[in-house]
């Protein structure tokens, strides 16, 4: 990634995939029985709250969230280091992409014929196959490595942007990278509770079709990338680094 254009496209579609955490997190809590397909902290919590019978929260659906984000991230996870060994990571990135993007559908197609309220056994099936499209995002998220952009938790953001912002304030570039994680997914967060008055089967489309826009944007960063260029000054290739290095 040596264009100036690439890192930028890379922090925009990791702040889109952030988005898309935002919007299923509605939906799983609010839609889905109070389960959290993105934020897996906040589903040990319910769990162990759920265990100890308090406020009659669910344990099922969260200990299935857990157990199928856990298996989407492990088989992300082993697809990519055996396809950074190849040399295909890049390919590899965008099929983990592609895959969710197409779970999303499913669930958005599931969602509108189930109705509204689809029953508790739905609601668990469509919630572990959210939380595994979210451990796949975790994944491509750390292979993307921009920095403070998990997609898929803000806490470290948030303590990272309160204690460090003042080894950060010369430039303001990470300030405004941990802000902005910050109020994605909370934007995102906003938007899927408010579509999912509309219908359940919204907010799935929304996320399913960010998530193939994300993908079509990488996939044209890397075409123009395999187009054959004029060779670069070493003053040009040393300030476009920079410019890389700035973002990542």
């Amino acid at each position: 990634m040596s264009t100036r254009s690439e890192p930028r496209l890379l922090l925009a579609a990791t702040m889109a995939l952030t988005f898309v955490t935002g919007v299923v997190d509605a939906v799983g809590y609010l839609g889905l029985d109070r389960v959290f397909t993105g934020n897996m902290t906040g589903n040990i919590v319910i769990l162990g709250m759920g265990v100890a019978g308090a406020d009659e929260l669910p344990v099922l659906g969260p200990a299935v969230a857990l157990a199928a984000f856990t298996a989407g991230a492990f088989g992300a996870g082993l697809a990519l280091r055996v396809s950074t060994a190849a040399g295909r990571q890049d390919r590899i990135t965008l099929l983990l992409l592609l895959s969710g993007a197409a779970v999303l559908i499913g669930l958005t197609a599931a969602a509108a014929a189930a109705g509204d309220h689809p029953g508790a056994l739905i609601q668990v099936v469509m919630a572990a196959a959210t939380a595994a499209v979210m451990g796949q995002q975790a994944m491509v998220a750390r292979a993307l490595a921009v920095k403070d952009m998990t997609t898929v938790v803000v806490t470290s953001t948030l303590a990272s942007l309160a204690g460090e912002t003042w080894a950060a304030a010369a430039t303001g570039r990470l300030v405004n990278r941990r802000a902005g994680a910050i109020l994605v997914i909370f934007a995102g967060a906003v938007a899927g509770a408010l579509l999912l008055r509309v219908h359940l089967a919204v907010p799935f489309a929304l996320a399913a079709v960010l998530t193939v826009a994300v993908v079509a944007g990488i996939r044209r960063a890397q075409s123009r990338q395999a187009e054959p260029t004029t060779p670069k000054s070493p003053g040009d290739a040393a300030e476009a680094d920079v410019g890389r290095r700035a973002v990542l």
